[in-house]
């Protein structure tokens, strides 16, 4: 990070419960140092015990990492960066509107039976990401299911946890793979408008879709992370905190630049 972009995340970052009294060792690095290296192994793709001499131990390092995944520290720091980019642009911080769609890509050898699966759709062997973004392309929620787990089998899980934390959400756009009983089910569960975007039978070769568009720029973000190009976690939930690191640093780029409308 530069000096810019750490001015505006420190004040993001989730207070250590040794500062708020609540016992504990106070932790030996810098959040600083830790955000950086655990950004230049998503960025790079390396190994954690290929973290270079620059960064704190690789072993001090991952146990950051999983200390923020499995106390969901990473998604609230993400949440809040989200809410400042949002703002930055003119936006209310909570979203009325969004967009789902999933991601098939290839695992790793590491990743085990039980959590992945083939996408005959797609002819890929390994995982799928479900992700919700909002109108600006700012990640909302994701989860990492096994490749032949349906989009809507997945959706129904998704959308709940969207609607639960995000109240004024009230429209959201899919895809044709998203028809069927879960419209009828979204309006009556979540109270949730679901619009499917549908591709004409007459069109030929590539075509922009309305809104459909914005989801996949936030997929081609997360290809550019040579950690995400393939699933390498063992775990799903390491596999989601990586796409939420990912966004992190985009983001933290979008607050310390200068603002030139929208974006």
């Amino acid at each position: 990070m530069t000096d810019a972009e750490w001015v505006v995340v420190r004040p993001l970052l989730p207070v250590p419960g040794w500062l708020r009294g609540r016992g504990g060792r106070p932790e030996a690095y810098c959040h600083r140092a830790m955000l950086d290296a655990i950004r230049y192994l998503v960025d790079n793709g390396i190994k954690w015990r290929a973290m270079p001499a620059d960064f704190p131990p690789w072993d001090g390092v991952y146990a950051f990492f999983r200390r923020w995944r499995d106390h969901g520290l990473v998604r609230e720091f993400h949440d809040r960066l989200r809410g400042q980019v949002r703002e930055k642009l003119g936006r209310d911080a909570e979203p009325t509107a969004a967009v789902i769609d999933s991601q098939s890509i290839k695992a790793d050898a590491v990743v085990g039976s039980d959590s992945r699966g083939f996408d005959g759709g797609k002819l890929v062997n390994g995982r799928k990401r479900h992700v919700v973004v909002d109108t600006l392309g700012l990640l909302l929620a994701v989860m990492v299911t096994a490749a032949d787990v349906g989009d809507r089998t997945a959706a129904k899980v998704l959308l709940e946890q969207v609607a639960d934390a995000h109240h004024r959400l009230a429209l959201v756009w899919a895809d044709g793979g998203y028809t069927g009983n879960l419209v009828e089910h979204c309006l009556a569960a979540f109270a949730l408008v679901l619009a499917i975007v549908k591709r004409s039978d007459d069109m030929r070769g590539f075509v922009v879709l309305p809104k459909r568009w914005i989801v996949e720029r936030l997929f081609a973000h997360l290809m550019r992370s040579r950690r995400l190009v393939r699933d390498f976690e063992r775990r799903t939930t390491s596999a989601e905190a990586m796409i939420y690191w990912s966004m992190t640093g985009l983001m933290t780029r979008r607050l310390a630049r200068p603002h030139r409308g929208r974006a």
